[in-house]
Parts: structure tokens; sequence; C-alpha cells
């Protein structure tokens, strides 16, 4: 098993409204194609509260690739976040990191 770190780095004020579109939109989409996430967190003491941090599982980079180019091309997904948008881009910038356990590691 892998994981994925993703980090959005959100426009000024605009946290809020990526937690909602995960919250009531992106999840319900990611079940639909099984994406597996692994938790999702918010910085109370760091270098930015306008971030938010998320872990994908993936059994192999092949799952994710056909998983998440299916997610990305979703009709419906391109819809709804058109939608969360029409006021303005959410997310300034995405970070993304593909993590591989140690021998040592508890989650495997």
């Amino acid at each position: 098993m892998i994981h994925e770190l993703r980090i959005y780095h959100c426009v000024s004020g605009r946290l809020p409204d990526l937690l909602k579109r995960f919250e009531t939109i992106t999840l319900g989409i990611w079940q639909k194609h099984g994406i597996r996430q692994a938790g999702f967190w918010t910085v109370a003491v760091g270098d930015s509260n306008q971030d938010l941090y998320y872990l994908l599982e993936w059994d192999s980079l092949g799952e994710r690739e056909a998983k998440w180019n299916a997610f990305q091309a979703d009709p419906e997904w391109i819809a709804r976040r058109a939608e969360t948008e029409a006021n303005g881009a959410i997310v300034a910038s995405i970070s993304n990191l593909i993590l591989q356990p140690t021998a040592f590691s508890s989650v495997r």
C-alpha cells in the first residue's frame, strides 16, 4: 500500500469553501470511483492556516492513475467544481507526494 499526501494551499479566506466542497461534493464522487481517504487535517499551529492536508490510500501507482484520472474526467465533478468556483478560484496551488512506508512504519 502507498499513500498520497496532498496539500491544498487556498486562496486567502477560501478554506471554508474548500472544506464544504470536500464534505458535500468531493467525497461522494470519490466513493463512486473507489478513492479511499485516510484522513484530512487543517493547520492549528504552523506556517499557514489556509492549507488543507489529506492522505489517500492506494494499492499501487496503477490504481492511483486509473481512479484519479476517472475522477478528474467525471462530468459531475467538472460541473460541481465549476459551480463552487463561480466566485473565483478556491485553491491557489496543490502539492502532492507519493509516500512509501518504511520497514518500521506502523502504517503499511
